[in-house]
Order: C-alpha cells, then sequence, then structure tokens
C-alpha cells in the first residue's frame, strides 16, 4: 500500500516583521482605462494644434517682420508702432470700447426673452421660430435689407417723420452709423443666444420659480434671485461668445451697410486687418493688428469671467 503524499503548497516568502510591504503592481487593465480619454481626445487636440495655435505663433512671429521692400526682415516692435499711431486703428479700438459698454444689452436682450418664452407667455411656440429666424440669414442678407430700410429716404425715417420726428442720416452720420451697425447686428445674432438661455433654463430648478411665485416675488425680484443666480454658468458662456461675435462677425455687416465709413467711424479691428491685406498689401501690419484683437479679447474675456464670477458669489 502506497503512502499519501499531499500535493506541494506554494507559500510566498515571509515578509520580515518590520519591513516594507511589497509594492502591488496596478492590474493592466486599469493602466489602459487611464489612457484611453487621451487616445479619444488626441485627434481633437491635434486639430486645434494644427489649425488654430500653430497658425496663431506665425502669425503673432509675421507681426514682427517687415513689409515692401522690408518684406521678411525683422524689424521689432516697428509694426504695432505704426497700428498705434494710425487714427483708423485707434478709432477701431475707440468702438471696441463701445462694444463693451453694449454688450450687457446684447445679452439681456436674449436673456429676458428666453426669461418669457420659458414662462411660456402667451404665443410663446411662435415666438421661438420668430426670434431665430434672423439667425440664418446671411450677413450679406441683412445688410442689404437694412440699407434700405436704413436709407435717408426709407421706410424707417418715413416713419419717424409721420410722427413729427426729423429723418436721421442713419449709416451717414459719423455719430449715429456705428449705434445703427451693431443694433442691427445684434437683431440679427441674438437668436443663437436666445437657444443657449433656453437650455440653460432646462437646468434650472423649477422648484425654485414655484417658491418664488408662492412668496409673491415680483418678474424683476425672481430674475434677480432665482434666474441669474441659477443661470451664472450661461450668462457667463453668452457673454463671452456674444463678446467674440461682436468682435470677429461684424465684417460683412461693415463691408455690405458702411464699408468702414463714413469717414471711418465704423472701422473695428477685423475690418481693419482686411483693410490693411486685401487693399493695402501690408501683412505684416494686418499679423500686427490681428494679434492685438487676440489680446483685446483674451483680457475683456478673461475680465467678464472674473467679474460675473464675483457676482455670483455676492448674491
Amino acid at each position: 500500500m502506497t503512502g499519501y503524499s499531499p500535493a506541494p503548497v506554494d507559500r510566498a516568502p515571509a515578509r520580515p516583521a518590520g519591513g516594507p510591504a511589497p509594492a502591488r503592481r496596478a492590474p493592466r487593465g486599469t493602466r489602459l482605462e487611464r489612457f484611453a480619454p487621451l487616445v479619444f481626445v488626441a485627434p481633437a487636440v491635434l486639430v486645434v494644434v494644427l489649425l488654430r495655435l500653430w497658425p496663431l505663433l506665425l502669425g503673432v512671429n509675421f507681426s514682427f517682420t517687415g513689409d515692401g521692400v522690408r518684406n521678411g526682415t525683422a524689424v521689432g516692435l516697428d509694426n504695432y508702432v505704426t497700428l498705434f499711431g494710425d487714427p483708423l486703428f485707434r478709432t477701431a479700438l475707440r468702438n471696441v470700447g463701445l462694444l463693451v459698454l453694449l454688450l450687457p444689452v446684447a445679452v439681456a436682450i436674449p436673456g429676458l426673452l428666453a426669461t418669457f418664452i420659458h414662462l411660456k407667455v402667451p404665443g410663446h411656440r411662435v415666438y421661438r421660430g420668430v426670434y431665430f429666424f434672423p439667425a440664418v440669414l446671411s450677413p450679406v442678407i441683412v445688410g442689404a435689407i437694412f440699407n434700405l430700410l436704413l436709407a435717408f429716404d426709407g421706410p424707417v425715417n418715413a416713419a419717424l417723420g409721420a410722427i413729427g420726428l426729423g429723418p436721421v442720416d442713419w449709416l451717414g452720420d459719423p455719430g449715429v452709423a456705428i449705434f445703427a451697425v451693431v443694433g442691427v447686428h445684434v437683431w440679427a445674432t441674438f437668436g443663437m443666444a436666445l437657444v443657449v438661455f433656453l437650455a440653460g433654463f432646462s437646468t434650472l430648478d423649477s422648484s425654485l420659480l414655484d417658491a418664488a411665485k408662492v412668496d409673491g416675488a415680483s418678474l424683476p425680484q425672481t430674475i434677480r434671485h432665482v434666474i441669474v443666480p441659477g443661470l451664472s454658468r450661461t450668462i457667463q458662456f453668452v457673454f463671452v461668445t456674444t463678446m467674440i461675435g461682436m468682435l470677429t462677425s461684424m465684417f460683412g455687416l461693415l463691408y455690405v451697410m458702411t464699408s468702414g465709413g463714413p469717414a471711418g467711424s465704423t472701422y473695428l479691428p477685423e475690418y481693419y486687418v482686411w483693410f490693411q491685406q486685401g487693399n493695402l498689401n501690408q501683412p505684416a501690419l494686418a499679423s500686427a493688428a490681428s494679434t492685438v484683437l487676440f489680446l483685446i479679447m483674451l483680457v475683456v474675456g478673461l475680465a467678464q469671467i472674473g467679474i460675473l464670477r464675483r457676482a455670483g458669489k455676492e448674491d
């Protein structure tokens, strides 16, 4: 009769008393999961770097070179000195300051309209479509329409004359033209901001609105104490995107309605960039203007976010 032999048992070597615990190796699956998001994001990052950041860096570098006979020659800050000495560019910067002052109005209009639609005022479904309709029109079409409406002998001045008000030279008066163009731009583009606000309302806690209604809060009180704090992130987004749109998307309207006139009063940096590159063939100076425009958007955007965040914390 053979004796019974138990199977050998593998035993891990005993850890010395007080010694360090053996390092545990992370499972292979965990490491792969950690790098998986980077793999998915990499194509988008590559596109941004190649099509956005790299051309931006090339443009900034090009702004330090010369035009004409000095083409490709390093000129230091000469282009920026020329830029800020140009009255047209200084007018464009003043108009940027005007846009910043008018920005709260451009954001408040779609915000209030979205509030009324969310509160389901009579006809809110019709208003939703009507308000968005201008956003699908080309800036060239919008400019051509308002050229007819705002002409000195056009329908708007005819209506003003019917109520005893004198005609206004909407597009020919240097003190009025920039306001006319900005007003048309706001009318043509606030539909997109309206959609963003409506999307923000879908995340707002409806019980807060019900509580404000039960407490007898008026509409201004509801907007200030419930809607604005609840939509603070949405408001920040709309502020920044509206400002960027004003600085970079008004070329079509300016070209069709005023061509920068009268007397250069409606120049904005983007129109100045086109004029220097397309008409005067000064790409280096245009690159310098583009760099200044980028810095303006960066500073204004960060300042707006900081102010709105501070206001949200105070509320």
